[in-house]
């Protein structure tokens, strides 16, 4: 691909028109600009992000919507990012670790039971094994800018109507969520969702479900709502109204968590909704999709 697809530099963030040098893969497709790079026999997309502005935060009559997500302010990010397609997977962290901490094991499956010390650790050594990676976790703003690609609806294929704790119809094409992710659920260890109060579709086991399955945002990312809650880089800050230019929340005891998970209500699994968690934490809802920020 590299000898016949034609960039302009002046504009284009693969600098002048050539990949990293650790890209194995790279070009442009519907959703816009990526590179892939790999590890044994594990290879990974990261999707570019430009600059610019969006509506951060959800307004007042939105769904679900909770009181720290306001009230909703203009963000500017001055730099594009590459961003994970998907979020980090099993195959990817073992690659990397030689372990696999997940309960529901599968290397499509996201890697859970992740704490954000321990994908500090992760991002350290694959960034040693692979030079001129430079992944990091993106901030909370990066993650929700990413994750609207443009979009200022609860998600980024339009308003969320939720009819019961785990049943919003509009998540079903993009999320595994509480109301749906027993359905084909294939894993031995699944969870017990046999109580889960008004799920879109009943199932008595539920857990995290292969990543890529379900349909992406328009920059072509998968699963940023739903499957498995991310790791920001860092922590939470208050909002107000002023305009921001790439903020970023304390780096105190916590960390912000965003996206919902297989086992979450519905009104977790909106662009704006904003969780946070110590940095020791681990979860089988949680794990992380790396970022890495362009080299002028």
């Amino acid at each position: 691909m590299a000898n016949v697809l034609q960039i302009d530099p002046s504009w284009h963030p693969l600098i002048n028109g050539c990949p990293p040098a650790f890209a194995t893969e790279w070009g442009e497709d519907q959703f816009g600009i990526f590179i892939a790079f790999s590890l044994g026999d594990v290879a990974q997309r990261l999707r570019w992000i430009p600059a610019g502005a969006f509506r951060m935060g959800s307004p007042d009559a939105e769904p679900g919507r909770f009181d720290h997500e306001g009230p909703q302010h203009t963000v500017y990010i001055s730099r594009g990012f590459w961003l994970f397609e998907t979020p980090c997977t099993q195959a990817l962290w073992e690659a990397v670790t030689g372990k696999n901490p997940s309960r529901f094991k599968s290397p499509d499956r996201p890697v859970e039971q992740v704490s954000w010390n321990d994908v500090q650790d992760f991002l350290a050594r694959i960034n040693t094994r692979i030079p001129g990676l430079d992944l990091v976790l993106p901030t909370e703003a990066q993650w929700e800018h990413a994750c609207r690609a443009g979009k200022e609806t609860a998600i980024y294929t339009g308003p969320i109507d939720i009819k019961g704790d785990n049943n919003a119809p509009a998540l079903d094409l993009i999320a595994s969520y509480g109301g749906n992710s027993g359905v084909v659920f294939d894993s031995d260890d699944g969870w017990d969702s046999s109580s889960w109060r008004e799920m879109q579709y009943p199932n008595a086991r539920s857990g995290t479900h292969p990543v890529g399955k379900k349909r992406p945002n328009a920059r072509g990312l998968f699963d940023m709502i739903g499957n498995v809650f991310e790791w920001c880089a860092d922590g939470s800050r208050d909002y107000d109204a002023d305009w921001k230019v790439d903020p970023v929340g304390p780096v105190g005891a916590d960390r912000v968590v965003r996206g919902g998970s297989w086992g979450s209500l519905a009104r977790y699994c909106r662009s704006a909704c904003r969780s946070r968690s110590h940095p020791d934490y681990r979860s089988l809802s949680l794990g992380f999709r790396p970022a890495r920020v362009q080299v002028s």
